[in-house]
């Protein structure tokens, strides 16, 4: 059977294997060991939480080399992972005690064709990158809505964005991918390969992506608009009973976020409550939406307009803002998805929430999030077409328990505090299934949760994983193991 792929580097060799992956690859291909500034700067994770540890990082500069350090790797033995963007927290990247990281910051070009119908996307490229060369040409596509995200890290989880209600998930506009599979070959794919269905939910588990290409639409509606209203805690019950009633199921043209969040300027004991309502084509939220929060009594509303490229400033998402830095912090999420809103649990979640982190508490940069898109495009796709698999599910709700890691302990609260709150929210569901978005898993959960609880489900990946990776040297990421590997 084979070993588990995670023989680090010893010191001794690691200056043996960098210049050997320097003879290897291109020119303007980088590489660097420990001991330099930019190996800090291009290992560091946005989670610092059970991070994976490298030993060297390679920087390529074109598909050709990223193939040749899946060879390399290979050959020496030595576990890989790409490093792509920010926000990837999950634990299982942990396992990678030692190896090569592959940091696809290079791989940046935005390329649309000839006839504007397409556009080909290199494997490091920012989500930001993509929304404004689009833009500027009168084009857009479905990307995830942080812009310090690459659209490939999102998009092989399936992958939510602003336009899914009305053309899918970042997934369901692929068309073509250059990809390194396991054994260091760079192979096309595309809806004629049987890989292809994998890669739309599980891609992760299978190879680097090294370019993508995607369907782009001719932007409709030019002008969009948010309402920021915030409340107080108290108004919890109030609030999303009227998120059910007005909100629910979301209009196609509109997006509804929440936060739960410590601003002690505005209320130093308890966590407040933050409402986003963002409407497509208006320069100003309709009051059909708009008043019946209003009706609530916020503690304050914040009106503003401007067009798509907005959006991630105004949710703080943008590349620039806070919760796009990286500033050491552990940053966990325990995600679940749910249908609707029950009432009563989000009290339970909130009052247990504000319970751990208030105050000085050193949970209290946490934030619990509730992300409600419109579905109407994800769910015109069959469920079965893609890996993806709770396109039925209307809202994905996370804690982030964010904190300074300080020691084992505080990381088990952290992990008892995140499991816990996501259970009142799943037993409130009234389901007896965890669905967890893959993207914002936590680590702890099970292929199951991750990729869906049917078995034909399962069996697929299993083979497909043993097909194109037996070895399982793409194992870091919300992992399938097929049914003959053994770790040792």
């Amino acid at each position: 059977m084979p070993t588990y792929p995670n023989n680090a580097i010893q010191d001794s060799t690691i200056e043996t294997h960098a210049k050997a992956l320097r003879d290897t690859l291109s020119s303007t291909t980088r590489v660097y060991h420990p001991d330099s500034t930019e190996f800090k700067t291009l290992s560091a994770r946005w989670s610092a939480l059970a991070g994976p540890k490298v030993n060297v990082v390679v920087v390529p500069s074109t598909e050709d080399d990223v193939a040749k350090i899946v060879q390399y790797a290979r050959t020496t033995g030595l576990p890989i992972l790409a490093f792509n963007g920010v926000h990837a927290a999950i634990t299982t990247l942990g396992r990678m005690q030692g190896g090569i990281e592959i940091y696809m910051g290079q791989l940046s070009n935005v390329k649309i064709a000839q006839d504007n119908k397409t556009v080909t996307i290199g494997g490091g490229t920012l989500t930001k990158a993509v929304t404004d060369t689009l833009w500027n040409v009168g084009k857009q596509t479905v990307t995830g809505t942080c812009e310090s995200v690459s659209v490939l890290g999102p998009a092989l989880g399936g992958g939510h964005g602003w336009l899914q209600g009305h053309y899918g998930l970042i997934a369901d506009q692929f068309i073509s991918m250059n990809i390194v599979l396991a054994d260091g070959t760079l192979h096309t794919i595309d809806a004629s390969s049987d890989l292809w269905w994998a890669m739309k939910g599980a891609g992760q588990n299978f190879g680097i992506v090294t370019s993508l290409t995607s369907k782009i639409y001719d932007i409709e509606q030019y002008d969009w608009a948010i309402e920021t209203l915030i409340f107080d805690g108290d108004k919890v019950e109030a609030l999303y009973q009227a998120v059910n009633d007005y909100l629910s199921p979301v209009p196609a043209h509109l997006i509804n976020w929440s936060y739960w969040l410590n601003i002690p300027n505005i209320d130093p004991n308890k966590p407040i409550v933050m409402l986003y309502i963002i409407q497509e084509g208006a320069t100003a939220v309709s009051p059909t939406y708009t008043k019946p929060f209003h009706d609530i009594g916020p503690l304050s509303i914040d009106a503003e307009s401007g067009d798509y490229r907005d959006l991630a400033r105004w949710t703080q998402v943008a590349l620039d803002s806070p919760p796009s830095q990286k500033t050491g912090l552990a940053n966990p999420r325990f995600p679940a998805y749910i249908k609707e809103y029950n009432v009563a649990a989000q009290k339970l979640a909130y009052d247990a929430f504000a319970a751990e982190v208030s105050g000085n508490s050193p949970f209290a940069k946490s934030i619990f999030m509730f992300e409600s898109y419109p579905v109407q495009g994800v769910q015109a796709i069959e469920s079965d077409s893609t890996a993806f698999a709770f396109r039925d599910d209307n809202i994905l709700t996370a804690p982030l328990i964010a904190y300074m890691p300080s020691s084992d302990e505080l990381d088990r609260q952290a992990a008892e505090l995140g499991n816990k709150l996501r259970e009142i929210i799943r037993r409130g569901s009234g389901s007896e299934e965890l669905h967890a978005y893959v993207n914002y898993a936590f680590g702890d959960e099970s292929p199951q949760n991750w990729y869906g609880y049917e078995q034909w489900r399962q069996d697929r990946l299993m083979a497909l994983k043993k097909k194109y990776d037996p070895d399982c040297r793409f194992n870091f990421f919300a992992p399938i193991k097929h049914d003959t590997y053994r770790e040792e």
